[in-house]
């Protein structure tokens, strides 16, 4: 009780008054990322990950001076360096990314300014297009300010460049009434970013002129051009040309920067940040994608390595745009095959709101006070009205039972420029500070998870030392450890009998989605082809779709993804099946493949247990202990083995279908002269046509049943090869005692690591119910009680 006084008094002196929190804020601007007891339990993790460390690493030292004395290193020791080695070697933390998605002039880059509480860092324009690429905003300790603008590679540019110059042939015969060269948006930019690598004039020439010329700006060999500043304005100004949309100038003015349609992506690194975490990275992600195919790789690579996706529109366009629709599927699409676990919606520039409008319209509250009280009330039913369609949505295509769903926050109103000048809203209605407390409770939960999975790991390794030194009960123990091989060996066969259930539920909605595709592929086809204005415009686009095999992305216009949309039909008869067999935390449990892992899991565990009972051993065994630990890694280490297959089952239907349909996009890129673009379309449904009667959708069906097969195959696998591995090193091994006879006192030190996991654990939770506490009380009553207890 005593040292829950101290504690309370240590905290209370530490509780900031709720006056001189605002004093505060004023004179910087600035509020710290962590209260308090949030920094203190991370300086915890911190030292505890820092002190594991170290134990492995001297753990290593010692194997490795004993293996050099030897002439040869036992299995089981080479076994435990491999497993120190990736342990020493793990990052402190995985970045966390959080992606900022969304449709042009939407405020992407105002939004992430006033997150970061930079004004005016990242170009902004509320009237066009202004990021031009993918920029990855982090926080780091190092003094500057520091940017790294990534480039194509030179092979990368020259694929670039073929494509460029295959888009601007023009058309063999020319004739009056045929339209196939109107310049359209494919062919304005293709244009635009010759001429600016090569000067006026590129357009005109062929791929193997262009590659015996040297672009303009000079090219750093290691393909990345570094930007460094003091201050947070010094390296704005450096970096502007870089990311900012480049504009044609009319009077033949040059534009600021000659290299931008070589840039990749961008990485800007702040110096340690009091707003944002070391270790979270924000990714402002433009438009729909770009022509360059390795750039959109990188665009969807983005999407793919995001946890938390914030889509964002307009609040005068949230409902019913036809962009910010395309950009909620994607993100939806990144759920299913991704590491995304969370999606908000996040309306912008909420402070826009013209009064006598909104009255005439809001007949349920005919009178406001204030313009303030009218936004208010309007973002509050903005924000019902979202939250609510976006979770019909998402519960047609995701578990029901998903973590998205149970969410209090899927839609936040916020406003940059409000944040700023604070003249209608006042910062916490922006809602920045909302967005800002949900990076810091991500990062806080990750920290958590990481730092509790590695001490645990790290104890399962020097339980493995401990348990290859010990000589006791040689004999009938080795009994025991042979009962428990076959009893893994029917509890394999087991799994694998339930993972192909599991799998087999994809099998009727598969062939439910191929029949509906079949049905319909025309159809959507026809859809895709047809423009309401006609051909005008349109040839070039097509032309580049059919280069890019049925893809063409545009940092402006609409994505069009042909391959995408006629298998759509078969995403959307599999899609919720799919969801509910990659379901992490899910009520539905027979479904789930971790569900089946789980069971496995636990039969081992409380076999082992049942072994321990009748073999006399204690409760804190060491045997028992490693293997029970050993076990949760192996099982730990498959769990990111399915997350990642998990990508490639969801693409294989969708890159199936792209696969065979390469020579029809060839044959159609190709197509020339007069109404080139009607012969392209026409090519294109040939093609198509003639696919599907060979089977084109069975393919794919057929395909992604074979890579669920290739998955069942590599988690028996794993599971055979690594619970064998385990069981044998638990076996007694006479000639290791030399080897690891002095390492007893980093065994015994990992030991105590580990008990104070808990420690932590539960010092977190008091902690923050005393900071809850004391948020309640008034600055007067804060001010007494630390008072008394001065």
């Amino acid at each position: 009780m005593a040292e829950a006084d101290d504690f309370a008094s240590q905290e209370l002196h530490l509780a900031p008054f709720k006056g001189s929190a605002r004093k505060r804020r004023k004179s910087d601007h600035k509020c710290r990322v962590f209260s308090p007891p949030e920094q203190s339990a991370l300086k915890e993790y911190e030292k505890l990950q820092l002190r594991t460390r170290r134990v492995l690493s001297n753990t290593y030292q010692k194997l490795i001076q004993a293996a050099f004395l030897d002439e040869g290193i036992p299995g089981g020791i080479k076994y435990l360096i491999n497993r120190l080695l990736a342990l020493i070697g793990k990052p402190s933390l995985d970045p966390i990314y959080i992606g900022l998605f969304g449709a042009t002039g939407a405020g992407k880059s105002s939004l992430l300014n006033a997150i970061i509480h930079q004004a005016m860092f990242l170009p902004v324009s509320g009237e066009s297009t202004c990021t031009s690429c993918i920029v990855q905003v982090s926080s780091s300790s190092c003094e500057q300010y520091e940017a790294k603008i990534h480039l194509l590679s030179d092979q990368e540019w020259k694929e670039e460049l073929r494509n460029l110059t295959k888009l601007l042939q023009r058309p063999e015969e020319e004739d009056g009434e045929d339209d196939s060269w109107d310049r359209d948006n494919a062919v304005e930019e293709a244009i635009w970013k010759l001429q600016v690598l090569y000067g006026n004039g590129a357009e005109r020439k062929s791929y193997e002129e262009l590659l015996r010329e040297k672009p303009r700006a000079k090219i750093p060999n290691s393909r990345i051009i570094t930007l460094k500043g003091e201050e947070a304005n010094e390296l704005s100004v450096k970096l502007d040309p870089y990311i900012r949309t480049q504009m044609r100038h009319t009077d033949g003015r040059p534009v600021r920067t000659q290299i931008w349609p070589l840039i990749k992506y961008v990485e800007v690194t702040l110096p340690r940040s009091e707003v944002i975490p070391e270790g979270v990275v924000l990714a402002d992600i433009p438009g729909t994608g770009d022509f360059n195919s390795k750039i959109d790789e990188m665009w969807k690579r983005t999407i793919d390595k995001c946890s938390v996706i914030w889509v964002i529109s307009d609040i005068e366009k949230i409902s019913g745009g036809e962009t910010h629709e395309e950009l909620l599927g994607e993100s939806i699409k990144a759920c299913q095959r991704g590491v995304c676990q969370e999606i908000a919606l996040v309306a912008t520039k909420s402070d826009k709101l013209h009064l006598p409008e909104y009255l005439r319209y809001d007949l349920g509250f005919p009178f406001f006070e204030s313009q303030r009280e009218a936004i208010l009330e309007r973002n509050e039913a903005v924000n019902q009205q979202n939250n609510r369609t976006l979770k019909e949505k998402l519960r047609r295509i995701l578990p029901t039972d998903s973590k998205i769903l149970e969410a209090s926050d899927l839609v936040y109103t916020v406003s940059a420029q409000e944040y700023w000048r604070q003249e209608l809203l006042n910062e916490e209605e922006t809602e920045i500070s909302k967005l800002r407390d949900f990076i810091r409770k991500k990062f806080l939960e990750k920290k958590r998870k990481t730092v509790t999975d590695y001490v645990t790991e790290a104890f399962g390794v020097l339980l493995l030392a401990d348990t290859l030194n010990s000589q006791d009960g040689l004999t009938n123990e080795f009994f025991h450890l042979s009962s428990l091989r076959r009893f893994v060996e029917e509890r394999i066969q087991l799994l694998q009998t339930d993972v192909d259930r599991c799998f087999s539920r994809v099998q009727h909605p598969l062939q439910e989605g191929v029949r509906n595709a079949r049905a319909s592929y025309r159809r959507i086809l026809s859809g895709c082809l047809t423009r309401s204005k006609g051909n005008q415009g349109f040839h070039q686009t097509l032309k580049a779709v059919c280069l890019r095999d049925g893809v063409y992305a545009s940092r402006t216009l609409a994505r069009i993804d042909l391959n995408e949309a006629i298998t759509q039909p078969v995403y959307d008869s599999v899609d919720p099946v799919f969801g509910n067999i990659f379901s992490r935390v899910g009520k539905d449990t027979s479904s789930a493949l971790i569900f089946h892992i789980d069971t496995f899991k636990r039969s081992l565990q409380e076999k082992m247990a049942e072994v321990m009972i009748k073999r006399g051993w204690k409760s804190d065994s060491c045997k028992h202990n490693f293997l029970v630990q050993e076990i949760n890694a192996i099982l730990g280490d498959l769990e990111g083995q399915i997350l990642r297959k998990k990508k490639r089952i969801y693409e294989s239907l969708c890159s199936s279908i792209q696969n065979d349909l390469k020579l029809c996009y060839e044959e159609a890129a190709h197509i020339t002269g007069k109404k080139a673009c009607e012969r392209m379309k026409d090519a294109i449904r040939r093609g198509v046509d003639r696919q599907v009667a060979e089977g084109l959708f069975e393919r794919a069906q057929e395909r992604m049943k074979t890579q669920f097969q290739q998955l069942k195959n590599g988690i028996i696998e794993k599971v055979k090869g690594s619970v064998s591995t385990m069981l044998i090193l638990a076996s007694p091994r006479e000639d290791l005692y030399k080897e690891l006879s002095d390492i007893k006192s980093e065994y015994r030190e990992m030991e105590k690591l580990y008990n104070s996991l808990r420690e932590i654990a539960e010092n977190v939770v008091i902690r923050r119910r005393i900071q809850e506490f004391l948020m309640r009380m008034s600055p007067r009553k804060i001010y007494v009680v630390n008072m008394y207890i001065s």
